[in-house]
């Protein structure tokens, strides 16, 4: 049985590089039964990501609702607000790479530079794994994440830098790498979709409309509607819908709060509207899916 709780835990990437007083950008270290962390499951990350290389081992990575199987030679990507747990084996070896975005954007020029790497922006709502055939690709991968935890671990003045070009190394190969979906090229509009994606991220639970969004991306709400038609086949609404589904459907399986509770923390009016609302667009009642 899933394990609930009345709130699901937030955690920042100080949690996991034991400081508690400087900021911190990055961490990098060793992943192993031994790595030593005390978190709860399932849980969420604040503002930073998540670079996961499984060399060894086996088990199950479970990522909004979607459970992905834990093989060798897979990386795992992860982005903040994903809800998530894990189960591996015994032997489970590899390496976890977590950034700040700060981190990554502190010397780039294009604030969405991010969106770039379809595996934590796609248009869809999922970001599925790599899972590498090719020993070239492993080869070139494991040493990626070898080099950059002896940076890490040097100390130099100049390590942060280098951990920077490393990051920028890993990000740019795992692309190459990753299937390909939305074509190669990030166009205009793409980027303003995943612009209006980032935002739904950020502003789901206030439960607002086309409209605003647009307002906050500084474009006509027909402007919008439109680009997302056009490059997706589906409206702003859908996205909208999509992910406020995904968080009603987090609340309901990894949390004790009632429907009610869910309701007025997700700014719906009241509790019939919410409940019709989902039915509506999921098939299901609250209590239906829960169940």
């Amino acid at each position: 049985m899933k394990k609930v709780t009345k709130n699901i835990p937030v955690y920042s990437i100080n949690t996991f590089a034991k400081k508690t007083h400087a900021e911190t950008l990055y961490h990098v270290e060793v992943f192993n039964k031994d790595r030593d962390f005390n978190v709860s499951y399932p849980h969420r990350h604040d503002d930073f990501y998540e670079i996961l290389y499984i060399s060894i081992g086996s088990g199950t990575y479970t990522i909004d609702l979607q459970e992905y199987k834990i093989k060798p030679n897979t990386v795992f990507f992860l982005s903040p607000g994903q809800i998530h747990e894990i189960e591996f084996s015994e032997d489970i070896q590899g390496y976890i790479f977590l950034f700040s975005s700060g981190f990554y954007l502190s010397n780039k020029t294009d604030p969405y530079k991010l969106f770039e790497f379809p595996f934590f922006y796609s248009l869809k709502y999922n970001n599925s794994p790599l899972y590498l055939s090719q020993q070239d690709s492993i080869v070139e991968i494991e040493t990626l994440f070898k080099k950059t935890l002896i940076e890490v671990q040097s100390n130099a003045l100049d390590s942060q830098e280098a951990v920077h070009a490393l990051l920028d190394l890993l990000l740019i190969y795992c692309k190459r790498l990753y299937p390909q979906t939305e074509g190669t090229q990030l166009k205009k509009g793409h980027i303003l979709i995943k612009r209006f994606k980032q935002l739904i991220e950020e502003k789901c639970t206030e439960n607002i409309g086309v409209k605003e969004y647009a307002e906050m991306l500084q474009v006509s709400a027909n402007h919008l509607s439109e680009t997302v038609k056009e490059y997706t086949g589906r409206t702003s609404t859908d996205f909208i819908n999509d992910r406020m589904i995904l968080e009603i459907k987090r609340l309901l399986t990894h949390t004790e709060l009632t429907v009610q509770e869910i309701a007025f923390q997700l700014n719906f009016s009241d509790q019939s509207y919410f409940s019709k609302y989902f039915k509506k667009t999921s098939g299901f009642t609250p209590s239906e899916f829960r169940r």
